[in-house]
This record gives C-alpha cells, structure tokens and sequence, in this order.
C-alpha cells in the first residue's frame, strides 16, 4: 500500500518559508509561485499538506536533532559526543553563543507551523470534495498541534502564530504563556479528531490506502498526552480510553518489530514518521528549501550508532541496562526488551554481523561498554556510515497509550483498575503477572512502579526526561539525588535548565521576547 513518505511534494513556494522582516516580505518575485497564484485546486491542497509532513523529517526534527533532544536529557541516555551540541544537550548546558540543534529544531518546527498555517488558511476556499477537505484540515491541525506540542515542551514561552505571515505588518508574533501555549496544542488537536478517519484504507480520494498520514487515533492520543502532561488525569483518560475502544491498536507480539525498518505502520503504530532509502533522491535533508535530490532517510542511525559502526554520539546509561536485570521473566531469563534495545557484551551478542566480543576484544573499554541497538540498522546493514536508515520514528505506540491510561487511573483513585493496562505490556515481555507479584500497591507505590515499567518500555524513544519532569523529579531532593546517582550528567542540572535555550536570534529579531531563566 502507498505510504505519505512516497509521495510528499518538495514544492518550492516562497510562501512556504519564514523570510527576515524587511519591505521585501510585501514584494512579489515575479519568477515564484504566491499564494494568492498557487492554492487553486484540490491537488494544490494536497501539495500543501504534503509539505507540512515534509518539515517531520528535516536535520531539526526527526531527521536527527528532535530524537536527540528528547532522549539525551533522561537518566536512561548519555552522551560523550565530541560535538558539544550534543554532548551539552544531557548536562543541561547548551548556551545562546550556538544554536546549533536545539535551534534548528526550534526553526523546524516554526517551517512546519507556517506550512500547516498556509493549508489551514488557503484550503477552505478550495472547491474541491467536501470530505477529503475535511481530512486535509485535519491533518494540518494534528501537525500543527504537533509542532506546537514541541515547542512548548521544549522552550516553555514561545509565539503561536495561527495565520500565515502575509506581509511585514503580521510578521511578529508576541511571546505567549506556557499555558497559552498548551491550550493551543490542545486546540488544535481537539479540531483534528472529527476531521480524521481511523484510517485511510476505506478513504475515497486520492488519500485512498495511504498509510502514515494522521487519524482519528493519533489525534485522541496526541490530546490525551498533552491533557496528561498538564495534570488533567481524568481528561487523558477519557482519550486514551477511546484510542483504545477504535478497536484498531494492538501490541505486535515481537517487541522488536517496532523499531525495524520492516514491519512498520503495524498494529501498535499511533503515529510515526515516515522514512525510506528507497523514497526521492539521495542527499541528506538538513533543511533550508528543499530540492528534488533531498533523500527521505533519517541520520538517527549513525548518530546514536555503536562505535566503529557510526558516531555513537547517544549512549544508553547503565543505570538503563541494570534496570532490565531487575526482575526475570515467567521461565527465569532477562527481559526480552534489553535485547531490542542495547547491545552489551553477553555470550553471542552481535552487531552488525560480527560478535560483540570480536569487534572489541583489543579495546577494554568498548569491550565492557554499551551501545544503543533500537532504531539501529544492525540486523540488515554493515554500518551506519552511508547516513541512510529507512527505519521509520515511532512517536506514539499502543503500549503508550496503556501505561498513559493506567497512570490516569492511578492518579484518579483508581490504583486496582490499573493493573491490567500495565499487564498488558508486561505479558508481551513475558513478565510474572504484577497483581500476584505486587498486589495491593499504593497510590504512591504505583507512581514508582510505572516509572519503572515506561523506562523499560520506552528506553531510547525520548520519553524518559519528559516522564521525570511532569513527575516533579527535578523538583523533588530525593528524586534529583536519584537521577545523580543513575545518570552523573544531573549533577550539572539546574532549576529552569528544564527548558531548552530560545534561540538568540528569536530574541534579537522579535520585540519584547525575554529568553528563558537561567541562561
């Protein structure tokens, strides 16, 4: 079946892009494409929106940075990167002098907002089918929401632009709220949901069949995710209880599956980016207009890849590796997910085609190192060293819809009824059942154990230090003294560091933006 990967428009529209604040935002290049000359038909529509996904899959967003930047700072990832873009990003000390990552993220996501903006503004006064309209108007939103959800959660106070900067009298945006900037996200999905199908297989349009495009679910999902994040428990609920009554989701049985390059889009998948060696053409998109030799693969591979097989920028801790060896599966054997997710030096143990014992045997210290396996190309490839993985990121899976849903009901009173949601995943890891291990927990005892659950399910998929925060970890003595203990890049840590630096170029250009504490 088609996937969106395959068929995102590389569309080169002045309009498509942030520009500087000068009298030439009000002029028009009389060889380039405008909007008032370009959203005229329901192909341009699609056009449009394809481009929207395109900024998913750029240097700053998922391409590279945004999976760096959501997982280097968890107590379950570290970094000894030469590059000190990404070596700073887990010690909490990236500076304004380099915008380096975080600020091609910030850029990214602002590309993919203006995309979303120009579809949400041009594409109602399209003549066009009324229903497949509705499906476009909805996935802007979803990625709009999306993009938003970014960088709120990743800068705190930003600008919510809503509308396309049409000329040099809209083109600044006032610095919001953080909470502003939540109830944006959560508008926009709330929107997205009755836009969306639950799938595109019975779709009829030229959508038909297009697999990776947002539905119904992510959008529920998205909701219930950005509720939870803001401690309404039982509104996360709610959505997360009806991703799960679409009836449509399900744990794939191998716990692998989802992070290899075959079996993507499966029954877990919420939503992923869609990547592809096989989609465009072969240079690396890093950003800036884009051309019809851009690739559609991703650099995560190499970056976090082991060494002599990529960069190994991105480490697991090994406080992460320790907390697999916790608790032994039904028949007495470690948890099955430590193989899906680190490479470490056991009996047999390869990579690559070659033993773990073999690579390393003239190097102690890689030899009684760890090395991230999720999202490598490890199985299938020889090294990482062409930049080009087609595995797809999976941002949001089944099993995170479970675990979100039994903390919700944790947190609402409801500590028995959370048992099965958290079995659910642990029966696919082939753990003891946890009503007859840990029976009658309380409220504050589930709190710990499903931080234990989601760092085993979720090791290496940047939810970690996003869990810690909303937790109140970073805030807690205790917890802190914990997160130094498991991850020695926390000593570094400090109150508002939380918060990625604004870009300085936003503060110097943007009038009355005030950078974040602390930096």
């Amino acid at each position: 079946m088609k996937t969106i990967r395959k068929n995102i428009v590389w569309t080169v529209l002045a309009v498509l892009f942030f520009t500087a604040c000068t009298k030439k935002l009000d002029e028009v290049n009389p060889n380039q494409q405008t909007a008032a000359s370009f959203w005229k038909t329901q192909a341009d529509a699609i056009a449009g929106l394809n481009a929207a996904y395109g900024s998913l899959i750029i240097d700053g967003s998922y391409m590279r940075f945004t999976p760096a930047l959501l997982d280097v700072r968890g107590d379950d990832v570290r970094s000894n990167s030469p590059w000190t873009a990404l070596y700073n990003i887990g010690r909490f000390a990236l500076g304004t002098a380099d915008p380096s990552g975080y600020g091609w993220a910030y850029g990214a996501y602002y590309e993919g907002i203006a995309r979303c903006n120009q579809v949400l503004d041009n594409v109602p006064g399209i003549s066009m089918d009324a229903n497949l309209k509705s499906r476009i108007l909805g996935q802007a939103h979803f990625l709009r929401g999306l993009y938003f959800f970014h960088l709120v959660n990743f800068f705190g106070k930003v600008a919510l632009p809503t509308h396309y900067v049409k000329s040099s009298a809209d083109y600044f945006v006032p610095q919001s709220s953080e909470a502003d900037g939540w109830k944006q996200v959560e508008s926009d999905f709330t929107a997205a949901i009755p836009l969306l199908p639950v799938s595109y297989s019975n779709t009829n349009g030229p959508d038909q069949g297009q697999i990776g495009r947002a539905t119904k679910g992510a959008a529920m999902g998205y909701l219930g995710k950005t509720l939870l994040f803001n401690k309404d428990f039982a509104g996360a609920a709610a959505q997360f209880k009806a991703v799960m009554d679409l009836g449509v989701y399900s744990l794939m049985a191998n716990y692998k599956d989802n992070f290899t390059e075959s079996n993507e889009n499966n029954a877990e998948s919420i939503f992923e980016v869609q990547f592809s060696r096989d989609a465009g053409g072969t240079d690396l998109g890093w950003g800036g207009a884009p051309t019809s030799t851009w690739g559609r693969t991703s650099a995560r591979a190499i970056t976090f890849a082991p060494r002599s097989f990529g960069w190994t920028d991105v480490q697991p801790t090994f406080s992460a590796l320790n907390e697999y060896m916790i608790e032994k599966t039904v028949d007495g054997n470690v948890d099955p997910r430590v193989d899906a997710t680190i490479y470490y030096n056991k009996p047999g143990e390869t990579l690559y085609g070659h033993l773990f014992s073999d690579v390393y045997k003239n190097n102690p210290a890689d030899l009684n190192d760890i090395f991230c396996r999720k999202y490598e190309n490890g199985d299938t490839h020889a090294d990482e060293f062409d930049w080009r993985s087609g595995i797809n990121e999976r941002l949001m899976r089944y099993a995170d819809i479970l675990l979100m849903y039994a903390e919700c009901l944790n947190e609402t009173g409801q500590t028995p009824q959370a048992y099965p949601y958290i079995q659910q995943v642990r029966t696919r890891a082939n753990l003891p059942d946890l009503a007859v291990a840990m029976p009658g927990m309380s409220q504050a005892q589930m709190r710990d154990q499903l931080a234990h659950e989601r760092l085993l399910e979720f090791c290496l998929e940047g939810h970690r230090f996003d869990d810690i925060r909303r937790w109140g970890w970073l805030k807690d003595p205790n917890k802190l003294a914990l997160l130094k203990q498991r991850d020695p890049e926390f000593n570094t840590y400090q109150p508002g560091r939380e918060y990625y630096p604004i870009p300085q170029s936003e503060i110097d250009n943007n009038p009355g933006f005030k950078q974040n504490p602390t930096y």
